[in-house]
């Protein structure tokens, strides 16, 4: 079937043509028409790939049957057939026979050099049936002959009926060239593509390469200048919280750093020359801190401006507004003192005005509160007639204003608080002067206590403690005058030594307690109380000597009998009774009570003074009424003197203090001289 390959004629021939030599692979010579020729097809391109039409013979469809080809390897490459198809040599050996060989080989018939030549594999057994050698020679030949001319024929008629799908083999191998040609320009491009690429790759390793350095470049230099910058610069965080954010702990915070901030670029500046960074970042810092001392002034106006609200507790502003914030007036004091001052100023004013009115309404209350009046008409030398008939005395109850009671009660109660306005208005029971002394102190030791600790904590360090301590006297000084007009009211007008030396008591222990606390800027109140009690104390100390003085001067008119409390001066002295006197017995619990208050007294009171003058006339007042029995009742007298002694040092007996043991030996002498037992 591959004789129009093999000679140049359409027609089979009895002698075959002669044939060139070609290499091994048929695709090699293939002509581009079916037509005989012995035109030789030029080969393809470089990347024009060859197609072995030898792997399927007798198939008009023949399609590629290499293998797909890795990805990136040459279109070069060899296209090796499948191992399952056979030698297109064999298959045309089969046809053609031994011409076939001879033309492979170079040989021709009639070549005496092919067949002079030994045969590559000798027979060892020929079988000649009965023939003999010439006849068995000549009959090869024929049979040659035979079937060299039945398979020209055979050829030529099978070329005949595989003419069509020859024809379309080539179609479709020229299809193929064209669809190779295709993938051609497509692997070409592609390796352009590619190749641009790989151009664009090594530019981006490049870059890459090149913004590495760069970087490590900045990361030294930022090294280098990070904290310098740091210094000069303000983050925007910071910024926007300062300008537009509301006064909270996160402004706080903020505040803090620009404060740290300019604290450092100020610092930074005094050092060093004025860089143009720090000429930059100046007037923006200078901005920013105007912004914030701004926002300061009118944060704390509101705050002060809060407490002249009515019904408002200013401590409660204190503590949530003042000292959760203590860190601005800190601030504006060192970037705007003139401002810190005046804001200051006008702390004291409202706060000064916060105190006076709402003590003013105190005072008011207090002195709604009935007290129990005790005057001269109360003394121990005067007559209980008279006070029995007294108008001033008809709507209160009955009392007894010598006796201590549980009035001393009032100095060992501890954590306690004063009444409020409300309820001393409404409070109808009557009291002893000691107790709105008590109130009004307590309710002013304790502010007074609370604001200056206030003041403390949030004007320092900004202000001086010496500084801090006339503002406080500049708030407190109306509210002590108001106080000392207050403790005027109560004792002016009153002779009730007990209550008196009661408030002297309290007002000691205020004192202790403002040094507990720490509280020195108080101690002006304190003595001034002090210098108000202590002459009235003496005062109405000096009330009662002079009315046993009176009583004592009244003997001698009335006689000794009158004075014993007898109904006639004529009757006899058998009759005269020894019991003791009823001066006595209100000498006697008037003493307790004072030698009570004055368990804990020093040396320097004026009580013992006092104490002393008033036992000294109750003594005469004893001698006088003693000589009442004459001298026929001298024993008589005798064993008065000693019960009334005896009185006195019982009433007197459990009573501690230096004071009492003094008064105790006194009397017990006195007794033991008149022969007391």
């Amino acid at each position: 079937m591959w004789l129009d390959r093999l000679s140049g004629q359409s027609t089979p021939s009895p002698s075959p043509p002669s044939v060139q030599k070609r290499s091994y692979s048929p695709a090699t010579g293939r002509s581009t028409h079916l037509a005989p020729t012995n035109a030789i097809r030029p080969p393809y391109g470089p990347r024009t790939s060859s197609l072995n039409i030898g792997t399927r013979p007798n198939s008009s469809t023949t399609s590629l049957n290499s293998s797909r080809l890795p990805n990136g390897s040459s279109l070069r490459q060899e296209i090796i057939p499948p191992t399952d198809i056979n030698d297109p040599v064999d298959v045309l050996k089969n046809v053609l026979g031994k011409k076939l060989d001879n033309a492979i080989n170079g040989k021709v018939d009639g070549d005496d050099s092919a067949t002079s030549q030994k045969p590559p594999q000798l027979v060892e057994h020929v079988d000649f049936g009965e023939l003999s050698l010439h006849a068995f020679a000549e009959s090869s030949h024929k049979e040659e002959d035979e079937g060299s001319q039945y398979l020209t024929s055979q050829s030529v008629e099978e070329y005949e009926s595989e003419k069509d799908k020859f024809e379309d083999l080539h179609r479709s191998i020229l299809a193929c060239d064209d669809v190779l040609r295709s993938v051609q320009n497509s692997l070409t491009s592609f390796q352009q593509d590619l190749g641009a690429v790989s151009a664009e790759i090594e530019t981006l390793q490049f870059r890459s390469t090149a913004m590495n350095t760069r970087l490590e470049n900045r990361k030294v230099v930022e090294k280098l200048l990070g904290p310098a910058v740091e210094d000069v610069s303000i983050p925007p965080a910071v910024v926007t919280t300062i300008a537009e954010g509301s006064v909270d702990a996160v402004w706080v915070r903020a505040l803090d750093e620009l404060d740290k901030r300019s604290r450092t670029f100020h610092a930074k500046l005094k050092d060093s020359d004025h860089t143009k960074s720090a000429l930059d970042v100046k007037p923006l810092l200078n901005d920013l801190t105007s912004k914030a001392v701004e926002r300061i002034r009118d944060f704390f106006v509101s705050q002060i401006k809060a407490i002249r609200s009515p019904n408002i507790n200013a401590q409660i502003i204190q503590q949530q507004s003042f000292l959760r914030y203590k860190d601005l007036y800190s601030f504006l004091a060192r970037h705007h003192p003139t401002l810190a001052e005046e804001i200051g100023q006008a702390y004291i004013n409202t706060i000064r005005w916060y105190y006076l009115s709402n003590f003013s309404r105190y005072k008011q209350s207090l002195e709604r509160i009935p007290i129990f009046i005790v005057d001269k008409n109360d003394a121990i030398g005067a007559d209980p007639s008279y006070q029995r008939a007294s108008t001033n005395r008809i709507s209160q109850p009955s009392h007894d204003p010598l006796a201590i009671g549980r009035r001393s009660d009032v100095l060992k109660r501890s954590n306690q608080s004063a009444l409020p306005s409300h309820l001393a208005e409404d409070n109808k029971q009557t009291h002893y002067i000691e107790t709105p002394f008590l109130y009004y102190n307590l309710a002013l030791i304790d502010n007074a206590a609370a604001e200056y600790s206030f003041l403390a904590k949030f004007f320092s360090p900004a202000v001086s403690f010496q500084t801090i301590s006339r503002h406080f006297s500049a708030i407190f000084s109306p509210t002590f005058a108001l106080g000392h007009t207050f403790t005027k009211f109560l004792i002016e007008e009153s002779d009730d030594c007990l209550g008196i030396l009661l408030c002297v008591r309290l007002n000691q222990h205020f004192a202790f307690e403002l040094q507990r606390r720490k509280i020195p800027v108080a101690d002006g109140y304190i003595n001034g109380t002090n210098m108000l009690l202590w002459p009235r104390f003496q005062l109405a100390m000096d009330i009662h000597t002079e009315s046993i003085k009176r009583a004592a001067s009244s003997i001698s008119s009335r006689g000794a009998a009158s004075a014993l409390g007898l109904s006639s001066s004529s009757e006899s002295a058998a009759k005269q009774s020894t019991a003791p006197h009823m001066l006595t017995q209100r000498f006697s619990q008037f003493l307790q009570g004072l030698l009570i208050l004055s368990r804990d007294a020093g040396d320097d009171e004026p009580v013992g003074s006092s104490l002393s003058r008033l036992r000294s006339e109750v003594e005469a007042f004893l001698t006088k009424v003693g000589k009442g029995f004459g001298s026929a009742g001298e024993r008589k007298r005798d064993r008065f003197m000693a019960n009334n002694y005896s009185l006195i040092l019982t009433i007197i007996g459990d009573t501690g203090g230096k004071l009492a043991s003094e008064v105790r030996e006194h009397f017990e002498g006195l007794k033991d001289s008149v022969g007391g037992t």
